[in-house]
């Protein structure tokens, strides 16, 4: 069975309640991983499953300049490189990216 992506591409909203992260519903969902991406100071630290949940509180307390996003998995096929990195399966951005600062 293939994977079709026509249509319009997955897309959720975020929105920030204090660190508290709140997503609704993804439209035009692939039904694939779906991961939060934090990152703090640009450098990404965690990226924990949000299908399990429409929220996410990062519990991390070091100061710096953090930014949360969604992204979902795009499987195109399993071709890789000699380093076993997917070269044209990928994870894309499917939210708009909140900031906050500790």
């Amino acid at each position: 069975m293939e994977q079709k992506f026509d249509g319009p591409t997955p897309r959720a909203e975020i929105r920030l309640e204090g660190r508290r992260v709140i997503r609704t519903e993804v439209t035009h969902d692939w039904g694939l991983r779906l991961q939060w991406v934090v990152k703090r100071n640009g450098q990404k630290i965690a990226t924990p499953n949000a299908r399990l949940a429409t929220s996410y509180e990062h519990a991390e307390t070091t100061a710096g300049e953090y930014e949360v996003f969604l992204q979902m998995w795009k499987y195109v096929d399993y071709a890789k490189n000699p380093q076993g990195e997917f070269t044209k399966s990928q994870f894309i951005d499917v939210s708009n990216k909140v900031t906050y600062r500790i």
